[in-house]
């Protein structure tokens, strides 16, 4: 598996202010991500919650990681600054997120422009659904959530 970040610090960006305050609304989470075509193949990175969102986003500079994934479909997105643009959605693939059960699903790779030379990936409501965890905009934090609706 390869890491985007040679260390377990979260970026700044996912990170509280100084002093234990914590950035409004931005909530990060650690994820891993291996692609269940080619096992050996994956990566593991920090993520922004985006509950706006409905895929994992990853930038397309990256799918090579996974080696062997199927295109399912490409689609066109709509990103926050209202621009159109087109992505592939490609699996099947393991997600994990930090604390919680594995589950199988899709990503979404879009172009990214690195911010600093970072990119910033996203889990959308989707995974986050399928792996029982909701925003808790108090703590701004993940939570497990016990049971599901059907």
């Amino acid at each position: 598996m390869v890491r985007s970040h040679q260390r377990r610090a979260r970026p700044q960006h996912l990170r509280g202010a100084e002093g234990g305050q914590r950035t409004m609304g931005r909530i990060g989470t650690h994820v891993w991500i291996r692609s269940l075509l080619d096992p050996g193949k994956g990566m593991e990175c920090d993520a922004l919650v985006d509950t706006g969102s409905a895929h994992l986003v990853l930038p397309r500079a990256w799918q090579e990681r996974f080696g062997k994934l199927n295109v399912a479909r490409e689609i066109e997105c709509e990103t926050a600054t209202q621009d159109t643009v087109k992505g592939q959605v490609c699996g099947p693939v393991e997600i994990r997120l930090e604390g919680f059960d594995p589950v199988g699903g899709e990503v979404l790779f879009l172009d990214m422009q690195p911010q600093d030379g970072i990119y910033e990936p996203l889990v959308g409501y989707i995974i986050l659904e399928q792996s029982q965890a909701a925003v808790d905009m108090l703590g701004h934090r993940l939570i497990h959530i016990s049971r599901r609706r059907i």
